[in-house]
């Protein structure tokens, strides 16, 4: 029997509110729903159906999230099973092999959510560790056949489950971490991306112990960084100052709030192989520690800004924007003219435009001639989805400041 002829439940949408749905977008939000038909549990398989009762795709649902539906696939004969995530896993994994950027390295990201039609799923591979996290009812209920497939199909030597709270508090789910197959390294395991070596804590870092979606924007930067004083602010291990100082660079200032972050970026150092160039580490607040090396008149040749996350949902972005516009302006009376400024924003609610408003605004404040000479974004590992927008979180700008 056709998935279509199941007496599968199914969501009704309101009239008009299923332009979304056609457009393939993977979330329907609660608000959208005009009624449930057939009483499904949270976590199981539903169909979605326009106000006219035609169908319009199929996903698993949570009605105590905003998320109501988590939408997996457009295509009526369908079925959503165990089968269906192990194909998802393998085609993810698989299109990671095939991906040329991704030759000179031994870590990347195998599943990036949505885009890889995953909603929920993080899974990033450090030489052969895994680390994964499973963030919506759909995903946490697929464990079993996504650890399955990651270790028959990316070969893993263990696999770590480390769970985003703020991402599970939205799903109503308990936490699931820890090893869920394998034994993990304890302590630092060292991975390769392209000439360099880093070492990553992928039990206790920032997101999974790695920014592995810079990894082509720090291969951008580094031609430009021979010979030049170079400060990282939001350091986090240093990866972008490692990379300055492997092309030639002369000094580098790496900031950031977290201790264990700049003593994991001393022993990358430790890493380099002859290198001249010399390294501070500074444990401060970074507005206020570019503030007060603005006031001192200090100049650098490249300044690198990657903060945290300053917008996590739409009502912060007025916030975040005004952030992101004093952090720059701090960030554009550092670098000496002719100099280079790198700056990003991983906020996923801010849009690329916005963001590039928000520099602009910041090199008018900051008395500076600004030119763009790239627009910068995740590594390929991390794929946009164009009919997921979200997905394009990371953007950034390389600037050089008259």
């Amino acid at each position: 029997m056709a998935p279509s002829e199941q007496a599968l439940p199914s969501v009704v949408l309101k009239s008009g509110r299923d332009r979304s749905v056609r457009a393939r977008h993977p979330r329907l939000f609660s608000g959208a729903i005009k009624l449930t038909e057939g009483k499904p549990r949270d976590g199981n398989v539903v169909d979605v159906r326009a106000n006219t009762g035609e169908w319009l795709a199929r996903g698993i649902i949570n009605q105590q999230a905003q998320i109501a539906v988590r939408l997996l696939t457009w295509d009526n004969n369908e079925i959503i099973d165990d089968q269906f995530w192990v194909r998802c896993v393998a085609r993810a994994v698989t299109s990671r092999e095939r991906d040329p950027l991704l030759s000179h390295t031994n870590a990347r990201r195998l599943i990036f959510g949505e885009s890889d039609g995953l909603p929920g799923v993080i899974a990033d591979d450090y030489a052969g560790h895994i680390v994964l996290q499973l963030s919506t009812l759909a995903a946490a209920n697929a464990r079993t056949p996504i650890v399955d497939a990651l270790t028959h199909h990316a070969a893993a030597l263990s696999v770590t489950e480390r769970n985003d709270d703020e991402r599970m508090r939205h799903e109503h789910l308990k936490d699931h971490s820890g090893a869920v197959f394998g034994t993990a390294p304890s302590g630092l395991l060292q991975i390769q991306e392209n000439d360099q070596r880093y070492l990553v804590d992928i039990a206790a870092g920032q997101k999974t112990g790695f920014y592995l979606d810079q990894r082509e924007n720090r291969a951008r930067l580094a031609p430009y960084c021979h010979g030049a004083a170079v400060l990282n602010v939001f350091s986090y291990t240093g990866a972008f100052g490692i990379v300055a100082a492997a092309h030639g660079a002369a000094r580098v200032v790496n900031i950031d709030s977290s201790a264990d972050a700049l003593h994991t970026a001393e022993a990358n150092v430790r890493l380099l192989k002859d290198s001249p160039c010399t390294f501070e580490y500074v444990l401060a607040d970074a507005f206020e520690e570019i503030r007060r090396r603005r006031s001192a008149g200090e100049k650098f040749d490249i300044v690198i800004l990657d903060p945290p996350k300053f917008a996590h949902s739409p009502d912060q972005i007025d916030r975040a924007v005004r952030a992101y516009k004093d952090l720059n302006r701090l960030g554009l009376g550092l670098v000496n003219p002719g100099g280079l400024l790198a700056t990003f924003s991983c906020s996923g609610v801010i849009d690329p435009a916005l963001f590039q408003k928000a520099v602009f605004s910041a090199a008018v404040e900051a008395d500076r001639d600004v030119q763009a000479i790239a627009r910068l974004s995740q590594a390929s590992d991390h794929p946009i989805l164009l009919s997921f927008p979200e997905s394009e979180y990371l953007k950034g700008l390389l600037c050089r400041v008259l």
